[in-house]
């Protein structure tokens, strides 16, 4: 929330391609802003002119949503990314209890995004990417939401990995860093990996830098209760 109060956090991570969880619509955010930030027309979707998930570009980079963008599937956008590397991009805010309390039988937003949007991934190296609200640790018996679901069909149908898994060595369900510091917004609160980035399995191996934000500089500074996965990828 209030992007227009904390982009320079944001920018200062010089990133090419930015995925925003809770994000006011880009006139709300131009009319906010003290400068002109904004590169190019950024993707947005949402009901909530205050709080949609966000899609920016920068660096010659450019962002459209894909024909395909589906209502139902509201916070998961379907992206094609131009510029200097060329990808689909699927960006996700999941909300698995939108609907009120999840069920046993009921597939969460981003199994039926990977259903709907199976051509629009297979068309060119794809990332999925976001908050996913989700983790092994939370995993029940018959559940069709499971977390290790996801990832092994992410895996096996799309060939994507988590560049954090990969890249750390740890398994699903025993990250040592959390991305989410929940409601107390403390170090010692209640803490969990929910925010992911799903690689091209080789692109894996031209990752660059792999980070991801400090309690310090992002909850401890106010600015969020998420911290960043920063990615960078020599493609």
């Amino acid at each position: 929330m209030a992007l227009d109060r904390k982009v320079d956090t944001l920018l200062g991570l010089a990133p090419d391609i930015a995925i925003i969880g809770e994000c006011a619509e880009p006139q709300r955010l131009r009319e906010r802003s003290r400068s002109s930030w904004m590169q190019g027309e950024p993707v947005w979707v949402g009901r909530n002119p205050h709080k949609g998930l966000a899609v920016f570009a920068f660096n010659g980079y450019a962002v459209r949503l894909a024909e395909s963008y589906h209502p139902s599937l509201r916070y998961i956008a379907p992206v094609h990314v131009d510029g200097p590397a060329a990808c689909n991009l699927l960006a996700v805010w999941a909300q698995n209890a939108s609907a009120g309390t999840p069920r046993k039988h009921q597939l969460g937003p981003l199994r039926r995004a990977m259903t709907r949007y199976r051509s629009f991934l297979g068309e060119r190296p794809a990332v999925i990417a976001g908050d996913f609200n989700n983790n092994v640790i939370w995993d029940k018996p018959g559940w069709r939401n499971n977390h290790a679901t996801q990832v092994r069909l992410l895996e096996e149908r799309f060939g994507l990995t988590s560049a954090y898994h990969a890249l750390r060595g740890e398994a699903h369900g025993a990250e040592s860093e959390p991305t989410l510091y929940w409601r107390d917004r403390t170090r010692d609160g209640p803490t969990y990996h929910i925010d992911y980035v799903f690689l091209p399995t080789p692109w894996v191996a031209k990752v660059r830098h792999f980070s991801i934000g400090t309690f310090e500089a992002w909850c401890g500074a106010g600015l969020s209760d998420h911290v960043p996965v920063t990615v960078d990828i020599n493609v």
